[in-house]
């Protein structure tokens, strides 16, 4: 301990906790007012830093260990943070100060020089007005609150995406009660935890107000019975929750005054399927007035796959989903009409199909055909496993292939929806609450002897990874995108 007692070394490494916390309360200062004046969004490796505890930041910095092999230091990302606030240049954007970081760690010169150089495309009018996007909610289910939950927390100063209205089958018969029950399951979630926020029901449940968005409680049974413009909506987004509806003639319902486009949050079967990162630079967003954001699951594994598919080309391959049990499923032995799924959920495996594999041919056509598919519901309430054997077109080495990986999730279009874990004690619970599509888990990676084949796991959560994804296509859906450095 270098000549230290313990209680001097003991004491130094309390002082040294204190002075990162301290400096992690001046960076969340900054990320705060970057925020609201100016919209300009700082992340850590794509980890969101607003509304985060000190403590949570500092093992944010410990985390870039997956990424740059390094500790990253909180001094460095701040300086980096105090030099965007100065650069009174720089417009409404989302940008990941750890990569930038990491990026200064291996360069010479002036710090402050280095990031307006590296911004110098995000150099937009500061005092830009930008006009946002109506969002409305059709249906209110698992999907349906978490998609709200993420508009709400990542609204800013509201340039990109505001949630208008919810749309709602009535199930009780005082509208007052309802609103309030419903409310109930956003406030508190037994899976995601509490709401960070203020939910308000007025006006005997016709209008909510969550953290200060006014939100119109609309009771509908068809879509053809709302008019959204008499509730001062225009050019909206729909985003269709139920799963009631996979076909652009059904889904096209929804495209009522007020509604310009619909996003299905499920696998469509006529329309485009869209994983954001993989194939959404495809779609010609003005034209396509109904998408849809996939499966959980399809948007797990194509990003996985299409990064080792470009790098390696697949032959074949087979995709095992061990996923969690859905609202879908029995709570106890009941009548389904699939079989295996009417056994309880919370007290079985159950093997089923999954569309999954067959998807993946929707976003990346040239693997038609080459893969196969199941899946296996387990008695956990959220995030799901991935397991995909792969037989590749070129013998290759784990740690290639591992790199390769690695390299993706920090570089280019998929850094937003994959992310690198070199954890030996990840667990499914890990999982819960990433804004990541997918989580590769690197020490579980199997190669075979020849180099031909290889087995990755990848874990996801399936309702707010997945929603995270949603929320991302709405933005490109609604041409709100703001610039990104990633």
């Amino acid at each position: 301990m270098n000549g230290m007692s313990y209680n001097e070394s003991t004491e130094l490494a309390l002082q040294e906790w204190r002075e990162k916390e301290k400096k992690a309360l001046e960076l969340s200062k900054i990320v705060g007012e970057l925020r609201f004046d100016r919209s300009i969004e700082l992340v850590l490796f794509r980890r969101d830093l607003y509304d985060v505890r000190p403590s949570e930041i500092i093992h944010y910095h410990l985390f870039a260990k997956n990424y740059i092999n390094t500790e990253l230091s909180i001094n460095l990302t701040l300086q980096i943070a105090k030099a965007i606030f100065d650069n009174k240049t720089i417009g409404s954007s989302r940008i990941d100060i750890g990569k930038l970081a990491s990026e200064y760690q291996t360069s010479d010169g002036d710090l402050y020089e280095f990031v307006s150089n590296k911004l110098s495309l995000s150099k937009l009018d500061p005092e830009q007005t930008y006009t946002h996007r109506d969002v409305v909610l059709y249906g209110f289910g698992r999907i349906g609150r978490l998609v709200a939950r993420r508009i709400i927390s990542s609204t800013g100063r509201g340039e990109q995406l505001r949630l208008k209205a919810i749309v709602l089958r009535s199930s009780m018969k005082v509208r007052l009660e309802e609103v309030n029950k419903r409310m109930a399951l956003l406030e508190i979630d037994s899976i995601h935890g509490a709401f960070p926020g203020t939910v308000q029901v007025l006006e005997e449940g016709n209008i909510v107000e969550i953290n200060g968005n006014k939100i119109h409680m609309i009771f509908a049974g068809d879509p053809s019975e709302i008019n959204y413009e008499d509730y001062g909506i225009k050019d909206a987004i729909l985003i269709d929750n139920t799963g009631m509806w996979d076909t652009k003639e059904k889904l096209s319902a929804h495209l009522r005054p007020g509604i310009q486009k619909v996003i299905l949050t499920a696998p469509g079967k006529d329309i485009p399927n869209i994983v954001v990162g993989a194939n959404h630079q495809t779609i010609d967003f003005e034209s396509e007035t109904v998408v849809c954001a996939a499966s959980c699951t399809t948007n797990a594994i194509v990003p996985v796959i299409q990064t080792i598919d470009n790098e390696f080309g697949i032959e074949k391959g087979h995709i095992e989903t061990v996923h969690a049990y859905t609202s879908d499923q029995n709570l106890l032995d009941n009548f389904h009409k699939k079989p295996r799924r009417g056994r309880g959920a919370p007290i079985n495996m159950v093997i089923t199909s999954t569309g999954a594999a067959s998807a993946v041919a929707k976003v990346l056509p040239n693997l038609k055909g080459k893969l196969t598919g199941n899946a296996v519901r387990v008695p956990v309430p959220n995030v799901s496993l991935a397991i995909l054997n792969l037989t590749l077109a070129k013998i290759s080495t784990r740690e290639e292939i591992l790199e390769k990986l690695r390299h993706a999730c920090l570089h280019g279009d998929l850094v937003e929806q994959m992310q690198y874990s070199t954890n030996d004690e990840y667990v499914s619970s890990n999982a819960v609450g990433t804004t990541v599509a997918s989580v590769i888990d690197v020490p579980s990676t199997i190669l075979s002897n020849d180099g031909r084949t290889v087995t990755l796991y990848a874990w996801y959560d399936n309702e707010y990874g997945y929603t995270c994804q949603v929320v991302r296509l709405a933005k490109h859906v609604a041409q709100v995108r703001r610039f990104s450095y990633y």
